[in-house]
């Protein structure tokens, strides 16, 4: 008896996806007509007037590649070497040695996450990932995607205002198996802006060597917290104890490359060998999936980082950014300190980064939304780099009046 013929396909089949939680937000922001309204939501710099700005020595180096430029045609997979040297040093500085240490460009840091995962799925017999609690919501979509089991392991406390690391060690001790991979960020961690110490990331180091665990760290604040070299503290701290990872650097933050994205896979192997080897793998998977990578912003990077003038420049306004974060920190401290004295939320000020828990509820961030035009995640994660310095009264008086 033959069988019955397949049905041809219809995209009028096709249902559709729910929103993005984060981006979805941003759509509704955008449709919002009320003047007043401010968008706490999608985690991207902003300046006192509310605009992403292009930093000064992103565009002093775009006019010297557009004067320079002698070509668009593709780069190797790999992507571009000056770049790949630049990241390297940025990344590990001088603490790998460089025939272990390996770059290869990748679209932004989620590119370089879904390369990385993609990798680790087709090298390693898909081990399973261990995600913090909470942690960046595509993380686990990422890793799902490419076939690896998320695993999930404790990292907040239940005031979700500091580091749980008796339930972080605890978790990975109890569950993990050698061979399994763990997510890591390194700093400023999203959604909470809670990174462990130096003394944390020691403990956290040892464990996850006494248990064999593959690290996969996400970088995409570096710069953001306390400086370049402060926030590096944690992967540097990684990079003594285990013999072998994978970091994802975003230069979408530090650079304000948000539309260029420039990013890389990072990688310490036990030798040069190991190094070759995984390259060549990478290289394989890019290649059947986005082939090559851009060109614009990683000529960008790799113009200030290798000009001394830029780089000063370039690190002055990173300073300037992150300074800036703080004071908002500090206001919205200071402000709800006067509208709600029974609230105390100076638990921001030892946070790191864009992003902080609020500690409102659900209810009180839909409330926020519908009657204020203040537009925060639902699990009332704040990206402090949104508010507007001039309003952070108002701010403060709509949130008193939602508690």
């Amino acid at each position: 008896m033959s069988e019955p013929a397949a049905a041809p396909l219809q995209l009028s089949s096709v249902q559709p996806a729910p929103p993005d939680a984060i981006l979805g937000l941003t759509e509704s922001f955008l449709a919002d007509p009320r003047a007043d309204k401010m968008n706490l939501t999608v985690g991207v710099y902003k300046d006192d007037s509310g605009i992403t700005p292009i930093m000064r020595a992103v565009k002093q180096a775009e006019q010297i590649l557009i004067e320079g430029e002698k070509t668009k045609g593709y780069l190797p997979i790999d992507g571009m070497a000056d770049y790949r040297d630049a990241v390297r040093d940025m990344v590990f500085d001088g603490k790998v040695p460089n025939e272990r240490a390996a770059v290869v460009q990748a679209p932004g840091g989620t590119g370089a996450l879904r390369v990385s995962a993609e990798f680790l799925a087709d090298q390693f017999a898909r081990p399973r990932v261990f995600l913090p609690t909470p942690t960046w919501a595509n993380h686990g979509a990422i890793m799902t995607a490419a076939g690896l089991e998320a695993v999930s392991y404790r990292y907040l406390s239940a005031d979700k205002t500091s580091l749980d690391l008796t339930g972080m060690l605890d978790d990975l001790s109890a569950n993990a198996r050698p061979g399994d991979v763990i997510l890591l960020h390194a700093c400023c961690h999203n959604p909470s802006g809670v990174d462990p110490d130096a003394q944390q990331w020691e403990q956290i180091a040892a464990r996850i060597t006494e248990l064999k665990l593959f690290p996969l760290i996400d970088f995409a604040y570096q710069g953001f917290g306390d400086g370049l070299a402060e926030d590096s503290v944690g992967l540097h701290t990684m990079l003594r104890h285990v013999p072998e990872c994978l970091v994802c650097s975003s230069f979408s933050k530090n650079f304000g490359l948000y539309s260029e994205r420039t990013g890389a896979v990072v990688m310490m192997a036990a030798d040069q060998a190991a190094a070759s080897a995984s390259v060549s793998q990478i290289k394989r998977l890019v290649r059947c999936n986005y082939s090559n990578p851009p060109r614009h912003g990683a000529s960008i990077v790799a113009t200030i980082l290798g000009d001394e003038a830029l780089r000063r420049a370039w690190k002055s306004e990173l300073m300037e950014m992150r300074q800036r974060i703080h004071r908002l920190r500090e206001s919205f401290v200071k402000g709800m300190k006067e509208v709600a004295p029974d609230r105390d939320y100076s638990f921001l000020l030892s946070q790191k980064g864009m992003f902080s828990f609020s500690g409102l509820s659900p209810m009180q961030v839909d409330q926020l939304r519908t009657e204020h035009g203040i537009y925060l995640v639902g699990s009332g994660r704040i990206n402090v780099a949104g508010m507007a310095e001039d309003r952070i009264d108002w701010l403060c008086e709509k949130v008193a009046a939602v508690l």
